[in-house]
């Protein structure tokens, strides 16, 4: 059971979440991070409906151009994270990516360094999501073991190592270069 995340359980560390109608919260700037206080990342989903790009875009610290969103499971800080994205450009598809900077807990201080691209045991191609329409990201971990569906496909099944595993580290959600209206739910508080 997930119960909705309202805006004042959301720390932003960058760019900005509004409110939208019907709950919804909104993004609008080519960056968005935030973290949910008192969560965990034992099943996470992130409801999006996709109005298109930033009309400004930034490039990622390493260069790199893309569109996407995700969630951030053992969200420790900027500098250790698990990610699971939807990219939607320049290669559509679920990426999960873990991040680790022992005894560095800052973007100025990491930067784009320390990033693990993890490799599936399965997983499904996927398309971008569609312009206009809701989506669902969604995340189960058990154990080591990492789920996570795009829509109601299981699209990306592995291990997590264990360095990654941070159990009291809340779960959060991040953009780049899109605009967004979203949700996201959480276990009950």
């Amino acid at each position: 059971m997930l119960t909705r995340v309202p805006l004042s359980r959301l720390k932003v560390s960058e760019g900005s979440l509004e409110p939208g109608p019907g709950e919804q919260l909104l993004v609008d700037g080519p960056r968005m991070r935030a973290i949910v206080h008192g969560s965990t990342t034992s099943n996470v989903a992130l409801r999006f409906t996709l109005r298109g790009p930033t009309e400004r875009q930034v490039a990622l610290a390493s260069g790199e151009q893309r569109q996407q969103v995700g969630l951030k499971l053992f969200a420790v800080d900027a500098c250790n994270v698990l990610y699971a994205m939807w990219r939607l450009a320049p290669k559509p598809g679920i990426v999960v990516n873990f991040k680790r900077n022992p005894g560095q807990h800052t973007s100025r201080e990491c930067g784009n360094r320390g990033y693990t691209l993890l490799r599936p045991e399965q997983h499904v191609r996927l398309e971008a999501p569609s312009p206009g329409e809701p989506h669902t990201l969604r995340a189960q971990v058990d154990g080591k073991v990492l789920r996570v569906w795009a829509d109601d496909t299981l699209a990306w099944t592995g291990q997590v190592p264990e360095a990654a595993l941070a159990p009291d580290a809340p779960v959060g959600l991040r953009s780049d270069n899109v605009r967004l209206s979203l949700q996201l739910s959480t276990p009950p508080h």
